[in-house]
């Protein structure tokens, strides 16, 4: 018999509270203190673990539920799933722990595809909000906002109630420069481009369930500054004098768009505040050598008032937070170094007359810093979803149920993993935030980076059409820089088309389809005779399937992972096919052949199934090819294509082969995009058509980028049609004819 008493004496510090072993069990056990107002660390393991409450009372939180515990409370976790202790009580919370490990159990916990921490919860994930200084290139769109998509929709597919909220950046500095650049009031500019933005999302076939306008929100200039009020409110913020960086000539204030120079940190070429390469924030008076946008002078280190956060302090809190959710080692990794610093004096206003000011009086003349105001859109945009679905969901007062999930590219790393959560901590005291955070590098375009002034960039609207879109999202998904940067070249882009979906796919299907056709009559057969080649081939489709699902799931989520898996499923098949053609024709197997062709349109329907949250109108095509309802919801495992349905694959052209595009039809197709038109537009002059000055700023944009070629506004809106137009670019055109795109 063993006999073990609880010892207060005996107690260590271990996972946040006060813990002792219990020997001789024969499974880990111990007993736990929690004094009043604390609670255990965040945390998950592979064992599974029973709590026994004995004293005391508070609420145990398990994958953002909480469930109130109390002595004779028994509570047993599988293994992962997230979990806390909090005492809420008077009094020590007393608990006893038993805890083994169960191989079988861990494994099947962990290739679940719907795991707890996003089950019968509201799931927002966001796209980090773009900056409307410009359209989206494929660097942009590779990243947050297909990622964010096909995120949400394998979510809904598993039953998740998730939605995609994103917007536009109004406040950014970078469109005060854009604004100054084009001729325009900075409003208008943002106006435009968060249009354009919004458009090119959805030839993406990215649909976005709430996108925040922040500067034409009406209310969300005031949610903001009472946001901000929080923060000021809570003694943790204060204005204060410290160093800044200031124009040489003018002793203008300087920041972000404004100046860039070394990294104090990496060494690296930075702009103004944070540092694209190693992710660390800068506050500009520190960067090495800076140089002054618009002055050739050197800029000087001088001093502003502000309001400045010693983010220093919360050290601990974004530790804790990021045991709660997915935090990739790379984020955790940025926040380790940051905090060696030791000090960390964030200014979170701004000497500006573009954004929003603070209600306090204290810094006229200063608008809150975007990057902060971002944290509050966030909640904004949750709010504003609420309304319209009637769920009362409230920015200023963030419910602890919610599960949040960020998309975004590193560069911005610093200000989502690590200032938000702070902020969020002095704003509402009493809420922990449960985030996942999704990052991605740079996608690197010929293995440079895209770059809009050095018109070195494939523009979303360039290349995206109905009948390219499920290729680019398929090739964006294949190279997608996740870990690492990676490099888009249209030539791989083409021949990626060319041999894996049109030789590959295509080819596979329409041949499926033909054979179909002959021993047949286009009706899908029933399974006859079962060989162990068949079996082996029916485990194999099943194998990739768990594969696919492992790699659109939360915790493993990668899109590189999942597009190689679909292609793999291509690859098996085809080999597959192969070997079982030596005996299709035969008599005497006629019963396993009709099962073979049962098992090529089972991975048919495997490819549409798996392909249906990153090609949505391939999968649906290959669906209704195949006879059968749309997928809308992720299946459990591999299933036959039912008996007697009809399938039309033979004749079906899933991915036109891409070809060159000529000036005419990419300016035709630039401007039918434009003004959203339909029809021909090659015979009509741009003002025929409707376009306004306005419209024709954009196209001279597209062009410019296109080309390198600049055409005058009156020139647009002469008289001259769209074909003409076309023929005088391609005349203008350094290299003639030999800058296209791909259609």
């Amino acid at each position: 018999m063993i006999l073990n008493h609880y010892d207060a004496d005996a107690l260590s510090a271990a996972f946040g509270i006060d813990m002792s072993a219990i020997g001789g069990l024969g499974v880990g056990a111990g007993w736990g203190r929690v004094v009043p107002g604390g609670s255990s660390n965040a945390h998950q393991h592979d064992e599974t673990e029973t709590f026994v409450i004995v004293r005391g009372s508070g609420d145990l939180v398990v994958d953002g539920f909480r469930h109130p515990v109390s002595p004779g409370v028994v509570a047993q976790f599988e293994p992962f799933e997230t979990h806390v202790l909090e005492n809420t009580g008077t009094e020590d919370l007393l608990f006893v722990t038993l805890y083994w490990r169960d191989e079988e159990r861990a494994g099947r916990q962990s290739a679940l595809v719907e795991r707890g921490r996003l089950r019968d919860r509201p799931v927002f994930v966001f796209s980090t909000p773009p900056t409307p200084n410009g359209d989206l290139h494929l660097g942009h769109l590779s990243g947050p906002y297909l990622g964010a998509d096909v995120f949400v929709r394998f979510q809904r597919l598993n039953g998740t109630e998730a939605w995609h909220l994103t917007g536009s950046d109004d406040y950014q500095s970078y469109v005060v420069e854009c604004a100054r650049r084009e001729g325009r009031d900075p409003a208008e500019a943002a106006a435009h481009h968060s249009a354009e933005i919004a458009r090119t999302l959805e030839l993406l076939d990215v649909p976005v369930d709430q996108y925040t306008v922040t500067d034409a929100d009406p209310t969300y200039r005031a949610g903001l500054q009472a946001f901000f009020s929080r923060i000021a409110g809570s003694g943790k913020v204060a204005v204060r004098e410290a160093p800044a960086l200031r124009d040489g000539d003018t002793d203008r204030y300087l920041y972000e768009v404004d100046v860039s120079g070394g990294c104090p940190t990496c060494g690296s070429g930075s702009g103004g505040n944070i540092c694209e390469e190693c992710g660390e924030p800068n506050f500009c008076h520190d960067l090495v050598d800076p140089v002054t946008r618009h002055s050739d002078t050197p800029p000087a280190v001088g001093t502003e008032r502000r309001w400045m956060l010693p983010l220093h302090e919360f050290a601990d809190d974004i530790t804790a937070h990021h045991h709660l959710g997915r935090v990739p080692a790379r984020l955790r990794g940025l926040a380790e170094r940051l905090f060696a610093r030791g000090t960390v004096d964030v200014p979170i206003s701004h000497p500006s007359d573009w954004g929003v000011p603070p209600a306090e009086p204290d810094t006229q003349g200063q608008v809150i810093w975007v990057w902060p105001e971002m944290s509050y859109g966030f909640l904004h945009g949750i709010a504003d979803l609420g309304s319209r679905l009637g769920t009362g969901w409230r920015a200023d007062e963030p419910d602890p149920q919610w599960k949040i999930v960020h998309f975004f590219g590193y560069d911005n790393s610093f200000y989502h993993a690590i200032l938000y959560p702070a902020l969020y901590r002095l704003a509402f005291p009493g809420w922990t935030p449960d985030i996942d955070y999704h990052v991605n590098e740079f996608l690197l375009l010929d293995g440079a980076k895209f770059s809009t002034s050095r018109r070195h960039a494939i523009w979303g609207k360039e290349i995206l059409t109905p009948d390219t879109v499920d290729s680019v999202r398929y090739y964006l998904s294949l190279i997608r820089s996740e870990g690492r940067r990676t490099n888009f070249e249209r030539s791989a882009y083409e021949a990626t088309v060319r041999d894996t979906l049109v030789d590959g796919w295509q080819r596979w299907l329409n041949d499926l389809g033909q054979r179909l056709d002959k021993a047949h009559g286009s009706i899908a057969p029933d399974a006859g005779n079962w060989t162990p080649e068949h079996t082996a081939f029916l485990a194999r489709l099943n194998a990739r399937f768990t594969a696919v699902s492992g790699a659109l799931g939360p915790d493993g989520f990668s899109l590189n992972q999942a597009a190689a898996e679909l292609d793999g499923i291509v690859a098996d098949v085809r080999r597959f096919t192969a070997q079982e053609q030596q005996v299709a024709h035969s008599a005497t197997w006629r019963a396993e052949a009709r099962t073979a062709i049962a098992l090529e349109l089972a991975a048919a329907r495997l490819l549409a199934t798996c392909a249906t949250p990153f090609m949505p109108r391939f999968a649906a095509r290959l669906t209704a090819a195949l006879g059968i309802e749309p997928v809308t919801r992720w299946p459990q495992t591999v299933t036959l294509v039912p008996a007697e349905s009809r399938i039309t694959l033979a004749e079906q052209v899933f991915f036109p082969v891409p070809r060159p595009v000529t000036h005419q039809s990419w300016l035709a197709g630039a401007v039918a995009g434009l003004l959203q038109t339909e029809g021909e537009v090659t015979t009509a002059s741009l003002s025929d058509l409707g376009a306004t000055s306005l419209h024709a700023v954009t196209l001279q944009y597209q062009i410019l980028e296109h080309t390198g070629v600049e055409m005058p506004i009156d020139e647009l809106l002469g008289a001259s049609t769209v074909a003409q137009l076309a023929a005088r670019l391609a005349g203008r055109t350094e290299a003639g004819a030999g800058q296209v795109v791909t259609e």
